[in-house]
């Protein structure tokens, strides 16, 4: 059963507003999540947001953590920690709940933890599950859970049937109080937290410009490594730093705290993907991970290849990032951005920023991810 155990202002002074938008896959949690932060942030609230997901990506599961509940559980907690110290006022979650054990505000200290549960008919979850996964994709498991979800009867429940995304974040935020309230909100102020972990372990970091491929390689890379019989781990930075101060020092903290988890169960390799547009990028991750050692292999692609990545993506085509800003843009935005990423690619050319180099032009994901396992020699023994 789902415990929320409010906290209480003598053990507490600056808890933190956090809303934990839950329900089963396909119902909208992301988008719904990602749509509150936006309002918020454009509102001049200081919000923070981290999709679940991407705090559980690691090899092996825990023995009894069926899930990895408790390893984003855990990470979840640093995260938060860490958003609440760098001066975020409050914090959207997206993510599945562990509907066995629950979550306990005790899960996250100095925080007001709140549940919203989303839910939709079976018509509605099946279009929309089979629309993200393909059109054969196997719903019964989905529709099972949907239902435990709603026989348990957790959290704040918004009914998304017949909503769009606009309209379910306006409902959500209204049965939820008008979330977060303004006497509830502290004050936005604090420095990027620093922590450094002390787990050993191989690295490999895929860095480049907007467009050149970083997601998709990486995750790959990430799959061959377990194939090779390695315990890995994968994480995306772009994912770490969702915060109204986001930047280098709050994600290697976060990346720091995620090492210690996923280590803590038994992985030994790390993929990351994100940006390094220098040197003090690369540096800050690698002094939160001191005790590993890294590969950094730059990926590059020439001007018209970004531009037709960035394009796709600017369609809805590729992987549902949580956060991408592509999407939906106007032609003429994308065409800025992809003037960007070539720029930006140019300068790490110039800087030989990386031990290695790939170039990723009209070249397919498996292509690449060759390239990459034979210039770094990942993954280490």
């Amino acid at each position: 059963m789902i415990s929320l155990v409010p906290t209480t202002p003598e053990t507490d002074e600056r808890a933190i507003p956090v809303l934990w938008v839950c329900g089963p896959p396909g119902v909208g949690k992301t988008a719904v999540a990602w749509q509150l932060h936006t309002q918020l942030t454009q509102a001049g609230i200081g919000s923070a947001y981290v999709d679940l997901d991407q705090l559980g990506i690691c090899y092996p599961e825990p023995a009894g953590d069926a899930g990895r509940h408790r390893v984003k559980t855990a990470n979840l907690r640093a995260v938060v920690a860490h958003f609440r110290a760098a001066g975020a006022q409050c914090v959207l979650v997206s993510g599945v709940v562990d509907t066995a054990r629950g979550v306990a505000a005790e899960d996250l200290p100095r925080a007001r933890l709140l549940l919203c549960r989303l839910r939709a008919d079976h018509a509605e979850l099946t279009r929309r599950f089979r629309h993200r996964q393909g059109a054969g994709a196997e719903v019964r498991e989905v529709l099972r859970e949907a239902d435990a979800l709603d026989a348990g009867g957790i959290g704040v429940c918004v009914d998304t049937t017949g909503r769009t995304v606009e309209e379910t974040a306006a409902l959500v935020r209204q049965r939820c109080g008008n979330w977060p309230a303004e006497a509830e909100v502290p004050a936005g102020s604090g420095a990027a937290p620093q922590r450094a972990s002390r787990a050993g372990g191989e690295v490999l970091w895929l860095c480049g410009p907007t467009g050149v491929g970083k997601s998709a390689t990486g995750f790959a890379v990430y799959l061959r490594t377990l194939r090779a019989g390695r315990t890995a781990a994968y994480v995306d930075l772009d994912q770490l730093a969702f915060h109204p101060r986001g930047g280098h020092r709050l994600t290697a903290a976060n990346l720091a705290a995620l090492w210690d988890t996923y280590h803590g169960a038994g992985a030994r390799h790390l993929v990351i993907t994100g940006p390094a547009e220098n040197t003090t990028a690369i540096t800050t991750c690698t002094q939160a991970l001191p005790a590993a050692r890294f590969a950094v292999c730059r990926l590059h692609a020439t001007a018209e290849h970004l531009a037709h990545r960035i394009t796709l993506r600017g369609r809805g085509e590729g992987w549902p990032q949580p956060g991408d800003p592509l999407p939906g843009l106007a032609a003429a935005q994308l065409h800025r951005v992809a003037e960007d990423a070539a720029a930006q690619a140019q300068a790490l050319e110039r800087a030989e920023l990386g031990d290695v180099r790939v170039d990723t032009s009209a070249r397919t994901v498996d292509q690449v991810v060759d390239e990459v396992l034979a210039r770094t020699g990942w993954p280490a023994t």
